[in-house]
């Protein structure tokens, strides 16, 4: 296999998004555009990516260098071709195969991609994305002749009645040998509608000296770009349609998928259910037998095997949740790892910390970590039982199997086996109740 390079294109100014944030770096299932884009280059085994950005948004290449790829300005912006050229000097001395991309089209994957190169090692010296547009409108047409190939590619503005009725349209995304690419768009001019240095006029110069292009066709929503919210918005409908699917040939049961809403990176292993309208965001998994149960909203969280997890309940960065626990309704656990087999049911917040196997967190329970400067830890022991609506102020341990009685307030260690009681002694004053309501009343009257 030849060495491989990325052209990633991300200059546009994305205007129609009408948002301060650069539009590739808006995100499609909680990753950025821009990422999605530098992902899939990564996983074709791209030895070099670069991500060509407009003078105009220096965060998107902030953003690129982040993840460790080079950058090239393109300024002015004097369209697709212009935007190539301007990432030949940050392929100096590559030699090898280059694929151009869009960081605004989220959907494309490495293995669409990986068609490209699979037609120039076959032997086309120009591999071509394309798409069977349903409404072809203003996409670039594939003018294809069965036994030639591809013969070019003519823009929208500048077909002929003829050439608008071809369905076959161009997703922009190309790949050729490097120095042959660079050579072509070398020639490119910009004799056109639009005054633009076009990429696709390089199959046009190709076939004229006597080159090979070749097509390979993507399923339409692969290539879907964005240039707009409510592209976006569709981006990400198609984008969770697509992974639901793959989890659920797996094995995950879903009830109402369409209510179901994944991140990027969301693990979720055969065998496990997840009830409607559950949330996602990155960096979770979950293990198989367990159980998601409705309204809940997990991040940066794992749940192991068997566990239950909900409804209504919020897993927050580095909750791990053990082998058949139960996190219950409006409980919210934020890095805390929970023990097998322990319970927090009802009502509660744990918060930085520890709950060991077979503990049992009664309703209302508090773990008071933070003294609004500093975090500190809780760690309730193995098979202990906090009183429902007990606070235990951190920092401070529970031994194991010990107890709080409900409604104290521990600020101190509790020992293994042990009872903590913090109460005021309960005192009560015989008839204040009939009192306090008949004055009440005869004010009332006056």
């Amino acid at each position: 296999m030849s060495p491989r390079a990325a052209v990633i294109l991300a200059a546009g100014q994305g205007t129609r998004m009408k948002s301060p944030t650069p539009k590739v770096l808006h995100p499609v299932a909680g990753r950025s555009m821009l990422d999605h884009a530098i992902d899939a280059a990564q996983a074709l085994g791209c030895e070099r990516i670069v991500v060509v950005v407009g003078a105009h948004s220096p965060e998107v290449g902030a953003a690129a260098e982040k993840r460790g790829v080079k950058t090239a300005v393109q300024d002015p912006p004097l369209g697709t071709g212009h935007a190539v050229l301007a990432a030949r000097e940050a392929l100096d001395g590559f030699s090898g195969d280059v694929v151009v991309t869009y960081a605004d089209v989220p959907l494309l994957t490495a293995e669409c991609i990986g068609s490209l190169f699979e037609l120039h090692g076959q032997g086309a010296d120009l591999a071509v994305l394309g798409f069977q547009a349903a409404d072809p409108a203003a996409y670039g047409r594939l003018i294809i002749d069965p036994s030639q190939g591809l013969l070019r590619i003519v823009e929208a503005k500048d077909a002929t009645d003829a050439e608008l009725k071809v369905k076959a349209c161009n997703s922009g995304v190309l790949a050729a040998d490097a120095g042959l690419l660079f050579e072509l768009l070398g020639q490119v001019t910009n004799e056109n509608a639009k005054g633009e240095y076009y990429l696709t006029d390089v199959v046009g110069l190709a076939r004229g000296r006597g080159l090979t292009a070749k097509v390979a066709f993507a399923p339409e929503d692969t290539v879907h770009g964005v240039n707009s919210q409510a592209e976006l918005a569709t981006a990400e409908r198609l984008w969770q349609q697509r992974r639901r699917a793959e989890l659920m040939a797996d094995g995950v049961a879903m009830q109402a998928p369409e209510t179901v809403f994944l991140a990027w990176d969301t693990q979720v292993a055969g065998g496990a259910v997840i009830e409607p309208n559950v949330v996602f965001g990155p960096g979770v998994g979950v293990e198989a037998r367990a159980v998601i149960r409705a309204f809940s909203h997990l991040e940066g969280a794992t749940v192991h095997a068997g566990a239950l997890i909900g409804p209504y309940a919020r897993l927050r960065p580095g909750a791990d949740i053990g082998e058949d626990a139960h996190i219950g309704n409006f409980v919210e656990v934020k890095k805390v790892k929970v023990g097998a087999g322990a319970k927090a049911n009802h009502l509660s917040y744990l918060g930085d910390g520890t709950v060991g196997p077979k503990a049992n967190i009664g309703a209302g329970t508090i773990f008071c970590n933070y003294d609004g400067f500093d975090k500190f830890e809780t760690h309730v022991g193995a098979g202990a039982f906090i009183g429902s609506n007990t606070a235990l102020v951190a920092p401070v341990k529970v031994g194991d199997g010990a107890y709080t009685g409900s409604g104290s307030v521990i600020t101190k260690d509790v020992a293994a086996d042990a009872l903590a009681l913090e109460r005021s002694p309960q005192t009560e004053k015989p008839g204040w109740a009939a009192r306090f309501r008949q004055m009440k009343a005869a004010r009332k009257k006056k």
